[in-house]
């Protein structure tokens, strides 16, 4: 049973068909052409965290695949809580077809996906947030921004840092990871992408100056400084992050032609300027959409290899 947890669980090859395969139902769609292939089945969706982007473009998904979703939020089922996370899994994944989980340690998503009969996706863990990465590289791909890539990441060592080393290191290209002291990547993670990286040929640089790191860079992308489940620490993470916000004169370090982009939602005056914000808000929105369409894409590409 495939699972999609990480990046790090596939090949290039497979991200970039899982890609392909978002981008031709998203050109049929424009052509009001619908893909059925996953009519009548049912995509349970278990969040205990909220979010806008991940509900709404997984239930118009799978609706658009003909398929039905089934949502599911912390007062509707305890994931660990009054019941092993393993028989959650069982349960579920007995009556659904796919499971979707946004969720806090990534922990609990590995030990529901070994007890799942069907495939579970990572809609958000704190350690990864595979599902944005492949809208993100969608997008660069449709403004044609994927050849020879140079990204800059500018913010929080989080799950987004994460998620865009897994795809550095699987795809092969260079990514430099700006944070400030004491916020950086996760050692054991860093030390799995740069031994990925080893046989890609991707370089990954780890930094503390957000300038040095934009230099040059055909893509630059940050995320919010303060995640879910931080926010006592948003006062001082605010005065840490002070000097970490793109704007119109970091950007001016990258490329001339050098894409912005931002998984939203946006903290305008924090880890992003309004101006420079609303001057790239075009592909932003597009990034954001392509959730609906990359996602699509997987959840086909998953039900074409549950045999595997």
């Amino acid at each position: 049973m495939r699972h999609f947890l990480t990046l790090k669980d596939f090949t290039k090859e497979e991200i970039l068909e899982i890609i392909e395969t978002g981008l031709s139902i998203k050109k049929n769609l424009k052509s009001k052409i619908y893909n059925q292939e996953l009519k009548n089945q049912t995509l349970a969706m278990i969040f205990e965290k909220s979010s806008t982007r991940t509900r709404v473009s997984f239930e118009t998904g799978i609706f658009q695949l003909g398929g039905h979703a089934l949502f599911l939020s912390n007062r509707d089922i305890h994931l660990g809580r009054g019941e092993p996370v393993k028989d959650t899994a069982r349960v579920i994944s007995g009556m659904c077809d796919m499971v979707m989980i946004r969720t806090f340690e990534h922990s609990k998503i590995e030990e529901f996906a070994a007890y799942s009969k069907v495939p579970v996706i990572n809609g958000l863990t704190d350690s990864y947030h595979p599902v944005q990465l492949l809208a993100d590289y969608m997008t660069l791909v449709e403004y044609n921004s994927h050849e020879n890539i140079v990204a800059a990441y500018v913010g929080d060592g989080n799950n987004m840092t994460h998620s865009w080393m897994m795809l550095a290191a699987k795809l092969g290209f260079e990514l430099r990871v700006a944070t400030p002291k004491g916020y950086e990547v996760d050692a054991k993670i860093l030390q799995e992408a740069l031994d990925i990286a080893k046989e890609s040929g991707a370089v990954i640089k780890i930094m503390n100056d957000p300038m040095e790191a934009v230099k040059g860079a055909t893509v630059v992308t940050t995320d919010t400084w303060v995640s879910m489940g931080q926010e006592d620490e948003k006062d001082k993470r605010i005065k840490t992050f002070k000097g970490f916000m793109v704007d119109n004169a970091m950007m001016s370090l990258a490329r001339k032609d050098a894409k912005f982009l931002h998984c939203l939602p946006a903290y305008r005056g924090l880890e992003v300027s309004e101006e420079l914000f609303e001057k790239h808000s075009e592909i932003v929105f597009n990034e954001a959409q392509n959730r609906l369409h990359a996602q699509k894409g997987l959840m086909v590409w998953l039900d074409r290899h549950k045999a595997e």
